[in-house]
């Protein structure tokens, strides 16, 4: 594709800026594959594609995105057909394991597999050596970049992911812009280098706004996370959420963004601001995050998977599946258009006219590279230097976060 074509990370090019939920409990045999409903029915030769997910397929949240993007690609491809197993995660399924799952998926004739979760990276792995003729899609990971710390030549095996930072980076933004009291709470799963990423991606884009739009002091911010352990609430194993969120609103965080599968950020945000408190919310990444209270969401930064997934399904239809390393871009020019951007943001009632333009300004700037937040000099927590004046991050820098970054309160490890 020109402008539409998702673009692949294979080198160490610098970027200017680059940028797994709860349900009923589920039993421990073998989980039963379920099959989408699609509006093209597919034909007898239909390339079935098995999808396993961290979560429930309707989380309101991370697992719901990835199903969505599925019924996308099978609206696109009418031979394509697909078979899903959710909830797959040591809560829901203690004794299964993706692989299993993925192994069982095959033998009932999937000819492609893809894992939904960072979680998987390793049954992914797994199913690539057992299953070398199956191509298996990762979602995360970097099992496939060459130039990555990880890399594992499987030639069956690719990882996608949207340059979710961007998307992190707009939220920050928003939330800077619309907090009154200074303090944003960030509600976060566990704690790896993706997670570390996408908060401190979070932090710059508040950080810059705060300082460049609102012409306030960066001492005057304050940006929390708060990690509950895990992608969703796990009973007696991590935080719980709702509390976490709570404990936010009770606390004069008065906007908070969330990275788990699950929305108790906006579930207890209405009921904070029902009880008479100024609260605000941001969802992630599911478009219809605002509706769960929209009159206080300040917007939600979507993940697309729809044509990242069409395009690697249409190559294993061809016989030109290969390995790759996919860290998809945002369309800048249409950054919500559902099949060409793999990022997006959409906004809010919450978010008021003024800061709307602020907003597209911070959005226009990321776009056109003439805001890089990744240019030093930044510190990690511990005051040692992540990029030291005038560097720019590259890839590997922006991608493998061993810290979170100087301003940001919470724990790195």
């Amino acid at each position: 594709m020109e402008l539409n074509r998702l673009k692949r990370i294979t080198g160490l090019a610098l970027l200017g800026l680059v940028l797994g939920a709860c349900g009923t409990p589920a039993p421990t045999n073998s989980p039963t594959a379920q099959q989408s409903p699609a509006s093209n029915e597919p034909t007898q030769d239909a390339l079935t594609v098995g999808l396993i997910l961290v979560g429930p397929q309707n989380d309101a949240g991370w697992s719901q995105t990835h199903y969505e993007g599925m019924k996308y690609v099978t609206q696109k491809l009418p031979n394509v057909k697909l078979e899903y197993v959710d909830k797959v995660n040591p809560a829901d399924r203690p004794n299964i394991k993706g692989s299993q799952v993925a192994d069982d998926l095959i033998a009932k004739g999937a000819k492609l597999i893809i894992f939904n979760s960072d979680d998987f990276k390793d049954d992914a792995l797994e199913t690539a050596k057992k299953h070398p003729d199956v191509p298996v899609i990762h979602a995360s990971g970097d099992y496939a970049w060459k130039e990555g710390k990880n890399y594992k030549n499987q030639p069956n095996l690719s990882n996608i992911m949207p340059q979710m930072e961007y998307g992190r980076m707009i939220a920050g933004c928003a939330a800077a812009l619309n907090t009154q009291t200074g303090k944003i709470g960030f509600l976060g799963p566990l704690i790896n280098d993706e997670t570390r990423r996408l908060v401190s991606a979070a932090y710059l884009g508040s950080k810059y706004c705060w300082e460049n739009y609102r012409k306030k002091s960066p001492q005057d911010l304050k940006f929390k996370v708060t990690w509950i352990g895990f992608w969703f609430n796990i009973p007696g194993v991590t935080l719980d959420p709702t509390k976490v969120a709570d404990d936010f609103y009770n606390g004069g965080y008065d906007v908070v963004m969330t990275g788990i599968d699950t929305p108790e950020a906006a579930v207890q945000a209405k009921k904070a601001a029902d009880a008479g408190k100024d609260v605000k919310f941001l969802h992630y990444t599911l478009k219809t995050g605002c509706d769960l209270a929209p009159d206080i969401c300040i917007g939600v930064p979507i993940y697309n998977w729809g044509p990242s997934y069409l395009e690697a399904i249409k190559q294993a239809q061809s016989g030109k599946f290969q390995s790759e390393f996919v860290w998809a871009k945002p369309d800048w020019q249409n950054l919500n258009n559902p099949d060409t951007s793999t990022v997006g943001f959409v906004r809010g009632k919450a978010l008021s006219p003024e800061n709307n333009k602020f907003l597209d300004q911070f959005i226009k700037g990321l776009g056109d590279g003439t805001i890089n937040l990744y240019k030093g000099s930044l510190k990690f927590q511990d005051g040692t230097d992540y990029l030291k004046a005038g560097e720019t991050a590259t890839p590997q820098q922006i991608w493998y976060m061993p810290q979170l970054l100087a301003g940001i309160e919470g724990p790195s490890q």
